[in-house]
């Protein structure tokens, strides 16, 4: 859908490949300025950049709800379950007697 030109020195694929991060404002000043301009230019990069607004508003509506208590709870519970397992994991050193 983009018409892979250069208008306002980026390219039409790397302003897609960075159009989510541009619109959450993860982007250094000069990036961001960048990307503007080629979308002020460049016809069918703002029809993505309106698209992935709209998706990015859509999913920041739909997580506005919170999960029920026990689901919660159950999901803290595993995370710190498999936290411990890689912690046990990586720190465990038997030294030189435990290689041979």
């Amino acid at each position: 859908m983009s018409c892979g030109s250069h208008h306002g020195g980026k390219d039409c694929n790397e302003v897609l490949v960075n159009l989510y991060r541009f619109i959450d404002n993860e982007l250094d000043d000069a990036s961001c300025a960048e990307i503007q301009q080629h979308i002020d230019d460049c016809a069918p990069c703002l029809q993505h950049h309106e698209l992935d607004i709209l998706v990015s508003r859509l999913v920041a509506r739909s997580c506005a709800a919170r999960a029920p208590e026990p689901l919660r709870d159950r999901v803290l519970l595993s995370l710190r379950q498999v936290v411990q397992v890689e912690i046990t994991e990586t720190t465990t050193w038997r030294g030189p007697s435990g290689a041979l």
